[in-house]
């Protein structure tokens, strides 16, 4: 895929692009450590691409949301970080701040300018910074990982944004292609990056502009009212005992998360991953369009729930805590996976998290229980005091099965045991679990 310079990316997403008119910092000719023929070099950068630095930034509108831009120009000494590049970057976050616009990052950068020395690796910091202030007052940050993305910009803009996307075969890592050991290229792409859960979506170019059009206007859409609990899929009577209840969730024709968030939503977009090296699929995330407002939602899928499905949702809940957006939940799962390879992904550390981001959001929960209701790995996905239930649909401090291998009795008493939990949909109400059994709609 060709490098395009970074006004013909900018020009390819968005309108009425607005360069901030940064002032150039005074520097000696040969740069704070007079490496020579860094002066040269700049030169021809100028001359090559017809910038003044690394980065353009600037304000524009991407569909019909206005954004601050921060557009790398890596045909400038590969897109480096240097003063003044910190310099440009660190004032389009500061114009963030003031008008409160989001920020979107278009990287191409092969990391830290080594000419300026620790002067250049510093402007880490204040990349850091900056993104940081910019976060704390609520404001999203995306970025979009061009080739290569490596270094510095990645461990800051790159993977510190709120949604990453990322371009088909780009080179994204922490090792630039001349100093990683040999061997293995395929971990440094996009493509890797997004099954190790580090990014959210690959995107092809032509859909980059659609795509971010979508993701500002879910993310800057605020909003203080809890999200309706879903209406059930199927019509269903209400179990006469536990057995009947935890066959009816367990039945093939049971109403699944996708079809739930499909017929709830106008339109959503998911995100992936833990961002420190998982992805479960057995836990759908993201933000969704309904009735003309943004709701998160976070859902199990009816597999066991591994360590990366609680940080992912955890994420979400926190995301969306910090930008204003009510979270909707469904549960649906067996219990948490408990093999080794959940421990050692650390298991449990994982679902204290996702109970920690529940019980501390600033924004209104709401959860529904769709299925399976299986111990501690569904109960941290559910909002006390507003969870529903749907009428084919358990929760229960653990499986039949496990309850009966816990009290030492045999298989044949689970269907016994399934009654004495009360685990039905009208037990869990009854039992203040749930607030209400929901009806189908209309």
């Amino acid at each position: 895929m060709p490098r395009l310079p970074a006004r013909e990316v900018v020009g390819a997403i968005a309108n009425g692009f607005t360069e901030f008119p940064t002032p150039l910092r005074e520097e000696p000719a040969d740069g704070p450590i007079g490496w020579p023929g860094y002066r040269e070099a700049r030169s021809a950068a100028e001359a090559r691409t017809g910038e003044k630095e690394s980065v353009v930034c600037g304000t524009a509108k991407i569909g019909d949301f206005e954004a601050v831009l921060i557009a790398f120009e890596f045909g400038f000494l590969g897109g480096s970080l240097g003063q003044r590049t910190g310099d440009r970057i660190e004032a389009a976050f500061a114009h963030a701040r003031d008008v409160r616009l989001p920020v979107v990052s278009l990287i191409a950068t092969g990391g830290s300018r080594m000419q300026q020395g620790m002067r250049a690796l510093m402007q880490l910091q204040r990349v850091a910074r900056a993104s940081a202030l910019t976060r704390s007052v609520g404001i999203p940050q995306i970025s979009v990982l061009r080739d290569p993305t490596t270094g510095g910009g990645w461990a800051t803009l790159g993977a510190g944004a709120d949604v990453i996307l990322a371009l088909p075969d780009a080179q994204v890592g922490f090792a630039g292609s001349r100093v990683r050991p040999p061997g293995s290229p395929e971990a440094y792409t996009a493509e890797a990056k997004l099954e190790w859960g580090q990014v959210d979506a690959v995107v092809a170019p032509d859909d980059l502009g659609a795509a971010l059009e979508r993701w500002l206007r879910l993310l800057t859409a605020r909003s203080t009212a809890a999200a309706p609990p879903p209406a059930a899929l199927r019509a269903a009577s209400l179990p006469s005992t536990g057995w009947e209840a935890v066959q009816a969730a367990r039945a093939a024709e049971r109403a699944r998360a996708a079809e739930y968030l499909d017929a709830y939503f106008d339109w959503r977009q998911d995100i992936s991953g833990d961002r420190v090296g998982g992805a479960d699929p057995g836990v759908a995330c993201g933000f969704g369009w309904r009735d003309g407002r943004t709701i998160a939602y976070a859902a199990q899928c009816g597999t066991p729930t591994l360590p990366s499905g609680f940080r992912t949702a955890a994420r979400l809940v926190r995301l969306a805590s910090r930008l204003g957006i009510p979270v909707l939940t469904l549960v649906d799962t067996p219990g948490a996976a408990n093999d080794a390879a959940a421990e050692q992904a650390g298991a449990g550390g994982a679902i204290a998290e996702l109970f920690e981001a529940v019980a501390t959001a600033s924004v209104p929960v709401t959860t529904l229980v769709i299925g399976e209701g299986g111990s501690g790995g569904a109960l941290a996905f559910a909002a006390a005091g507003s969870t529903w239930v749907a009428p084919d649909a358990y929760f229960s401090v653990t499986s039949p099965e496990a309850a009966a291998a816990i009290l030492k009795r045999p298989a044949s008493e689970v269907p016994d045991i399934a009654n004495q939990l009360h685990l039905r949909p009208q037990d869990l109400v009854d039992l203040g679990v749930a607030r209400a059994v929901v009806s189908p709609a209309g």
